[in-house]
């Protein structure tokens, strides 16, 4: 499986530089998205530009990485979302689960909301 892995102090890009992510490509795929995880990565974004067909295989793969942010309080961003993907992720209901976003510029925004609100929710008053 072809892609790339962008690496920030606050988050992480997986860019994906294959048409399909099918049941031959999205084991990889987990597999990566959990080395990452092991390796200390809060925040991922996935970025689909490239990606004209998803399977169940591949959803599942998604579902995944979804799983594991939330495990560590983490945000996850999938961006540029091709429409045969999105018809796909509307009928298996998940729209409303997933953080979908148009381009890589507004996932990146959005980790860095959650990571600001996150620090802000975690700061101890000053009127204890």
């Amino acid at each position: 499986m072809k892609f790339t892995i962008d690496k920030s102090e606050k988050y992480t890009i997986i860019s994906l530089e294959e048409e399909k992510l099918d049941s031959l490509k999205a084991p990889l795929l987990k597999s990566e998205i959990i080395t990452l995880f092991q390796s200390g990565t809060e925040n991922l974004i996935l970025d689909l530009e490239n990606v004209k067909y998803v399977d169940s295989s591949g959803l599942s793969a998604i579902l995944v990485a979804n799983r594991m942010t939330g495990d560590v309080n983490g945000e996850f961003v999938i961006c540029n979302i091709s429409d045969h993907v999105m018809k796909l992720i509307k009928i298996s209901k998940l729209e409303s689960v997933l953080n979908i976003l148009p381009t890589k510029q507004e996932a990146i925004e959005a980790i860095f909301l959650h990571e600001i609100e996150k620090d802000l929710g975690t700061e101890p008053s000053d009127e204890d």
